[in-house]
This record gives structure tokens, C-alpha cells and sequence, in this order.
């Protein structure tokens, strides 16, 4: 199993994209301005896109994605998200007055998109093996993170989230875990904002991954444009029993 990160930012600007994951060729978790990164070919192999919530920087470039493909497709693009996530973008996007309502085009019974709704617990088989997981988070929206295993290894992402018990009582139920990618998007100076918000700071940060058994390596994702490299000290004073690293746009891990 492979993993790219297309992009893992807090927001914009330069070579900064916005929160996408490419599993293989045709699994997307979170559709950011990352999905940018993508060749039209690449576009085309997307099967499935898991959402972690309905903020805007994890879904921007989804109905882009979809409009792109539209004319070459064949099987629907299926979407899977909480409910209340997919009502969100049903609501709020898909509407016709921001954006076509694609699940319905070109006709209802062979829309090019589909959605599914997941709930937390809920587990996915996939195609070569693969099993994928819904985690519920604590993030200021309804939000989930995820964890994938394949018969050679297993990775989990918080996507947004603060402090909570519930992802890490769920990855320490499972036997393996290779790879963690958790956001940090706040310094440690910004720890009211990351709680109304609901995000991680250094500091609140260290608190929780001492709550996890595993030893996976350790990607720090999420960081607000101009302050990574204040979080990632913050995270490397705050995290003295594991090495935690930046995640990039670009990285390719395989599992």
C-alpha cells in the first residue's frame, strides 16, 4: 500500500496545499487544494474520497475533481463521509447555485457521483485487501480520522482534532501501527484558539501521544502558513520519547 501526500497544510500560499491523501492510485482521503497536484490521468483512477468534515480546506477541490472527470468517467465517484457531512455539501455545495449538483448528472440513475455515509466504528474492505476504518475526533464540526491496514502494514490520520481519548483508544485496540500522521496547527502561545477551534497545539499534543502503545513514525500535519517552523520545535521540546517530523507535499510512504 502506498501513500502520497498531496498536500498537509493549514492553509495556502507558495507551494502550500491544503489537507489531500493519494492511497494507491484510487483512494483519496480529504479532497483539498493538494488534489491540485494530480494529473487529469490520476484524477480519472479515483474511486472512493473519504472525508474527515465538512471545513472547506478538506473538500475545496472535490467538486473541481468531479467537474474534471465528468466527460470521461464510467463508474461513479463515491463519496463517504458522516451524514452530516454529506448533508453539508449537498446543502452548501452541490446545490446548483455554488456548484451542479453531480450526483444527479448526467442523469439520476448514472449520476457520476455517489454518496455513502460512514459512521465511526464502521469498517470498509476494500479492493486488494484493504481495510479502512472510521475514527470519531474532537474537532468544533462533527469530524472523524481514519486508519488503513493492508496485509504489510497499517497508518492512521487524525485528521483535525484536540485533545480526546477516543482516536487513541482505537488505534491501541488494533495490533500494528507503522505510520501516524496527527495535525499540530498551533503554537503553543495560540492554546485558546486551538481549543475554541478545535485543534491540536505542541503541547496538547505530547499530552495525548503519550496515551498511545504503538511506536510509529511520527508526521506532523496542519500547521498555520507561516508558523511550521515554531510548531515543530514546539512539537520536538514538547514529544521527547518519539521523533516527530514535518509532514510535505510529496512524501511517499509504503506500507
Amino acid at each position: 500500500m502506498k501513500l502520497r501526500v498531496l498536500g498537509c497544510s493549514g492553509g495556502v500560499g507558495n507551494e502550500l496545499k491544503t489537507t489531500s491523501l493519494l492511497i494507491d492510485d484510487d483512494i483519496l482521503i480529504d479532497a483539498g487544494s493538494g488534489v491540485g497536484e494530480l494529473t487529469l490521468d490520476e484524477m480519472r483512477g479515483i474511486r472512493h474520497v473519504f472525508l474527515t468534515h465538512s471545513h472547506l480546506d478538506h473538500f475545496a477541490f472535490l467538486p473541481l475533481l468531479v467537474d474534471s472527470i465528468f466527460p470521461s468517467i464510467r463508474d461513479p465517484l463515491i463519496v463517504h463521509g458522516q451524514p452530516v457531512t454529506l448533508e453539508a455539501l449537498q446543502t452548501h455545495v452541490f446545490n446548483w447555485t455554488i456548484w451542479p449538483d453531480f450526483s444527479k448528472l448526467p442523469t439520476e440513475d448514472k449520476p457520476v457521483m455517489k454518496y455513502q455515509p460512514l459512521s465511526p466504528g464502521d469498517v470498509m474492505m476494500l479492493e486488494g485487501g484493504r481495510k479502512l476504518e472510521m475514527i470519531a475526533v474532537n474537532h468544533i464540526v462533527p469530524g472523524v480520522g481514519y486508519r488503513m491496514e493492508c496485509a504489510t502494514g497499517a497508518f492512521a490520520f487524525s485528521g483535525d482534532t484536540t485533545t480526546n481519548d477516543n482516536f487513541w483508544d482505537v488505534l491501541n485496540g488494533h495490533a500494528r501501527l507503522d505510520l501516524l500522521l496527527v495535525e499540530a496547527a498551533f503554537a503553543n502561545a495560540d492554546i485558546d484558539l486551538s481549543k475554541r477551534s478545535g485543534h491540536y497545539t505542541a503541547g496538547l499534543l505530547a499530552a495525548d501521544l503519550k496515551k498511545l502503545k504503538h511506536q510509529p513514525d511520527v508526521y506532523i500535519t496542519h500547521n498555520k502558513p507561516g508558523h511550521e517552523s515554531l510548531i515543530m520545535d514546539e512539537c520536538r521540546q514538547a514529544i521527547t520519547d518519539r521523533k516527530v517530523t514535518p509532514a510535505q507535499t510529496g512524501l511517499i510512504f509504503t506500507l
